[in-house]
This record gives structure tokens, C-alpha cells and sequence, in this order.
């Protein structure tokens, strides 16, 4: 079950639905003076998830590298460098 803050577009009203996600899109149909409330942080997507994930995984372990390297020497590795 997914948890769903929405507002009311006519009163400004807030509340939280617990629902499958399959059935969200059902419920903004038969509720149309609800939308999703994007407001709260915690319930959006922020940008730090945004970019490049071999460039943040290289940052966040700077031996990373490293260590691949020394996986990619081991006999009838597949293994690269980032």
C-alpha cells in the first residue's frame, strides 16, 4: 500500500490515501477535485537523484575504481573500470 498526500483544489483541504498504486489512477478519475499534493519534500522527487550514476558512484567511493581493477585481473573476469 502507497501512501498519497493530495489536496483539494476548491477548499485547499490536505489528507493523506493509502491505497495499491494500481489504483490511484482510478481514484484521481472518481475524485476529480483532488489532486497530488507536491508540496512535501519527502513525497517528491528531489534533484539530487538527477545525473550521471557512474560519475556519483565514482564521487560518493573514490577507490571504486580500485577496486574494479583488481577484480578485472582475476582469470575470466568481465569486469571494467568505470
Amino acid at each position: 500500500m502507497a501512501t498519497y498526500p493530495v489536496i483539494n483544489k476548491e477548499t485547499g483541504e490536505q489528507k493523506e490515501v493509502s491505497m495499491s498504486v494500481h489504483d490511484w489512477s482510478q481514484w484521481l478519475l472518481d475524485n476529480p477535485d483532488w489532486q497530488r499534493d507536491w508540496s512535501d519534500p519527502s513525497t517528491c522527487p528531489s534533484p539530487g537523484e538527477v545525473g550521471e550514476w557512474r560519475d556519483k558512484l565514482i564521487n560518493r567511493n573514490p577507490g571504486w575504481n580500485d577496486v574494479l581493477g583488481l577484480a578485472a585481473k582475476a582469470p575470466g573476469s568481465r569486469v571494467k573500470k568505470i
